[in-house]
């Protein structure tokens, strides 16, 4: 450490007659032209080598340490770096920083089990607030509508408001404001069946950022690129945001991204909903571990037991959770992009361990129920041997008060012979 500072020292007073002609050069030459301010003048290579020195004088440990110091980059870097050239930590964009760079929001909500849309899309016919352009079947066979998609008649900047109703109880609403939105799931209510809590559905909602690209436009590692050479552009999906095409073909695109959104919102309504399970069947667990009576009748694990097995049934047989639903079975370029959506939700993942859990429960309801069964059987038992005692102490009982009445009839005969 003492010598690095003597050489530090002995390359102080180069540094100072350095300085100081700076300073008067300074003085000397004449203002840069903007071309040249755009261009910063790079650090020399003496003051290269004394950063380089400074920073291993300090960095060197000292005898007797334990623990090497650690240099704090403010310290080893010199005044005459530009601050362009300092890293600095990034800051995750905000709604706010999101919308002045061109973005909107689309927002998911699960509110419910299912909807009537046939009475919703009449009931905003009569509302004359929204056109309903599309009701169609997303299945091969097209034998029942489960999808609604309207749109805003009044506009309200330069931004179309469209919304997706799925008839397994989620809606997906784009570019609409957190009034408009609380209007819409208060609308909603009359029109839903099996409704959620509002907590939880505030809780397990999705907001994305979505944006519009050139009609020629490609992604070249993260930047839009616009050129009349290339190809023309399609939908994506990238670092949690969503690029739409311009114009009326983005109508699949839009949809391909609500579906995967509506899907990652009702999973997360599941989840909710099994955790609030899990908590419920706690204290089980715990009166089994301490060898408690288990305090929960047969009939309340059997409304357990046909939860978890409704829960799985939702799951893995009514939802396209575990497959790729049929609409994209001949849209491969949509059916790319809504895996690509899925992936960055972790749908298989979230639905496997979804499962694993559902299995322990099952599992545990299983072994509870046994255990119930176990012992009812034995109060079974036990009121038998009861009542078969009860009935040998009758049988006893008549055989005694049949044995004294025939000796008091044997005397009483004797008796009257005598008598005689």
């Amino acid at each position: 450490m003492n010598f690095a500072r003597l050489i530090v020292r002995q390359h102080c007073a180069v540094f100072t007659v350095f300085q100081t002609t700076k300073k008067y050069s300074t003085k000397l030459t004449p203002k840069l032209s903007p071309l040249h301010q755009q261009f910063p003048v790079k650090t020399t290579n003496l003051e290269i080598k004394l950063q380089d020195l400074e920073a291993r004088a300090l960095s060197t440990p000292q005898r007797g340490a334990h623990k090497a110091a650690t240099t704090n980059p403010s310290q080893t870097t010199s005044k005459t770096v530009p601050l362009s050239q300092v890293n600095k930590r990034k800051k995750r964009a905000g709604k706010a920083d999101l919308a002045a760079l061109g973005y909107f929001n689309v927002a998911a909500f699960s509110t419910a089990e299912e909807y009537d849309l046939e009475n919703l899309m009449e009931a905003l016919k009569l509302q004359e607030l929204y056109d309903a352009k599309k009701f169609f079947s997303t299945d091969n066979l097209g034998l029942e509508q489960d999808v609604l998609y309207v749109t805003a008649k009044y506009q309200v900047g330069e931004e179309d408001r469209d919304i997706f109703f799925f008839r397994e109880g989620s809606v997906v609403m784009w570019n609409f404001n957190d009034i408009e939105t609380n209007n819409i799931l208060s609308f909603l209510r009359s029109f839903e069946k099996e409704a959620y809590l509002r907590p939880l559905v505030r809780s397990e909602s999705e907001v994305m950022p979505y944006t519009y690209i050139p009609p020629s436009a490609i992604d070249v590692e993260g930047d839009i690129v616009s050129s009349s050479d290339v190809e023309p552009a399609k939908a994506f999906f990238q670092s949690g945001k969503f690029f739409l095409t311009s114009g009326e073909e983005n109508f699949f695109s839009k949809y391909t991204f609500s579906n995967a959104l509506a899907t990652s919102v009702k999973l997360g309504i599941w989840e909710a909903t099994l955790d609030r399970y899990i908590d419920s069947m706690e204290f089980i667990t715990n009166d089994m571990k301490k060898g408690r009576r288990i305090r929960i009748s047969r009939a309340e694990v059997l409304r357990k037991t046909g939860e978890l097995l409704a829960l799985r049934h939702v799951i893995n047989l009514s939802s396209d959770l575990l497959d790729t639903p049929d609409f994209y079975w001949d849209r491969e370029e949509l059916e790319t992009l809504y895996l690509q959506i899925c992936n960055y939700f972790s749908i298989s993942r979230r639905t496997k361990v979804m499962n694993e859990k559902i299995n322990h429960c099952v599992e545990l309801a299983e072994l509870i129920s046994h255990n119930l069964n176990e012992a009812h059987n034995t109060r079974l038992e036990w009121m038998i041997i009861i009542l078969i005692m009860i009935e040998v102490g009758f049988e006893i009982i008549h055989y005694l008060d049949r044995y004294y009445v025939k000796e008091d009839d044997a005397a009483a005969n004797g008796n009257k012979a005598l008598a005689h």
